[in-house]
């Protein structure tokens, strides 16, 4: 507790008055500490500390461990009390778009089991963390885990009505005039989309680049741009008309959504009425939107058909 108060601060006064100690015992305990390790931890000038390398890379992993020993110490107290909980690995955007919903509706019916979500990027080794499971993509670096899939990924173009101004556009080359929005990740994502529209000649690469989902829908969302996203992450947008779909032809994405689990450890019976919960949740999402696009195919065939008879 020390140490990560004193690496936090980066002051040993500080440290001391939330500890309510003396900054002489907090600079001797410090010291005992570096001597053990036989590592410098803080660099010291004049009255002024400051965390080494060493002694940053220490408190990142010392910090989240505090965390998790936190999080299993609220767990033990609240067992006694009948409330189970469940620690998810998940994914950023699609966590705020789609699973916090989900997990809010999950809950009103199961008030006895709390679900804590921790963001991980990456696939990660279940035997060095303290998650039950994950709610994450499909990859070959989830080896020894059962994956239950939730659906594909679908990406559909997206713009803001300001940018469109009025303009009505009709193909994938209307669409190319405007300004493209890029994931970093995704180099390649608006090549294929052209490419399956059947205009393998167009592959804008200019336009600013973003990190996550969310930053790109922000960007379209004020009119930089147009966006290349997973549909499912726009739902809100299109409902309210902050975002529109220009041209609704779509392709499949690079990832599949999933829930990991370890194959070797016996999930819980929390854990899997949770997954059963959220694997509805996405089968009923597919079957209402093939609905919705087997109706928008048949309107405008009909529209097609009507103009075709028209003298």
């Amino acid at each position: 507790m020390t140490f990560e108060a004193a690496a936090r601060y980066q002051s040993f006064s500080r440290a001391a008055e939330e500890l309510s100690l003396t900054e002489g015992a907090i600079s001797r305990q410090i010291g005992v500490l570096e001597e053990y390790l036989g590592l410098q931890l803080f660099h010291r000038v004049k009255k002024r500390v400051s965390l080494s390398d060493i002694g940053r890379a220490y408190y990142l992993r010392v910090r989240e461990d505090l965390a998790r020993l936190e999080r299993d110490t609220l767990g033990a107290m609240a067992y006694q009390n009948g409330q189970q909980f469940l620690e998810l690995a998940v994914i950023p955007t699609f966590t705020s778009k789609w699973l916090i919903p989900k997990v809010a509706s999950f809950c009103e019916r199961h008030p006895d089991i709390t679900v804590n979500l921790s963001e991980r990027a990456l696939p990660f080794l279940f035997g060095d963390s303290s998650f039950a499971a994950a709610i994450h993509y499909r990859h070959p670096a989830w080896a020894g885990c059962i994956q239950e899939d939730l659906f594909d990924e679908e990406l559909v173009p997206v713009v803001s009505p300001k940018l469109l101004a009025g303009r009505q556009l009709r193909s994938a080359v209307d669409l190319a005039s405007f300004p493209m929005l890029h994931k970093n990740t995704r180099e390649d994502a608006w090549t294929r989309w052209f490419a399956a529209a059947g205009h393998e000649e167009l592959a804008p690469m200019a336009g600013p680049r973003y990190d996550l989902f969310s930053m790109i829908i922000q960007g379209a969302c004020c009119g930089i741009g147009i966006a290349l996203v997973p549909r499912l992450y726009v739902q809100d947008e299109l409902r309210d008309g902050t975002l529109v779909i220009p041209i609704d032809f779509s392709i499949r994405g690079l990832k599949q959504y999933c829930v990991v689990y370890p194959e070797h450890k016996k999930i819980s019976p929390a854990a899997r009425l949770l997954f059963d919960w959220l694997i509805k949740a996405a089968a009923e999402e597919r079957d209402a939107q093939l609905m919705s696009q087997t109706s928008t195919r048949l309107q405008a065939d009909s529209l097609d058909s009507g103009y075709s008879r028209s003298p």
